[in-house]
């Protein structure tokens, strides 16, 4: 081979994989929605919902966990039926971010997509009664007082 027929196939051929890459990336995404803007969601497509998990509303169902999910700054709420790996920081009033598709009313998650957003570690003082507190936990999980 010469050496231009060489490299002219090096560049096609990264040029190929670089096309490939980016037709995996965007088409394998699912759009990021918090709960006030799934009312007009497709059944049978994957969407990345976030929000906060509603207080009160955590249960077991066999191996399901169902909870609500309603919007940062409150508002509208929507129910997921998610069954896998739970993050060991999922609790109520936390931020999540969960793969869901759309059956009847209920959006149910993809197994193994939870994904628990951790406060900070760091308390700026600033926060407000109501909202999340910073949690210092022992090695069997529970709550520590104290700084």
């Amino acid at each position: 081979m010469t050496r231009t027929l060489r490299l002219t196939f090096a560049i096609v051929a990264a040029v190929t994989l670089a096309g490939a890459l980016l037709y995996t990336s965007f088409a394998g995404s699912a759009e990021a929605r918090q709960p006030s803007q799934m009312t007009n969601a497709e059944a049978g497509r994957d969407y990345r919902l976030t929000g906060i998990v509603v207080t009160g509303t955590v249960k077991r169902k066999g191996d399901a966990l169902l909870f609500r999910v309603r919007d940062r700054k409150g508002g509208a709420s929507v129910p997921v039926d998610y069954t896998g790996q739970v993050p060991d920081a999922f609790r109520e009033g936390r931020e999540v971010i969960v793969t869901v598709q759309k059956e009847g009313e209920t959006f149910t998650g993809k197994p193994d997509s939870l994904i628990t957003k951790c406060p900070s570690k760091f308390d700026d003082g600033k926060s407000k009664p109501g909202e999340q507190q910073m949690e210092w936990r022992d090695g069997s999980d529970k709550v520590v007082e104290g700084k």
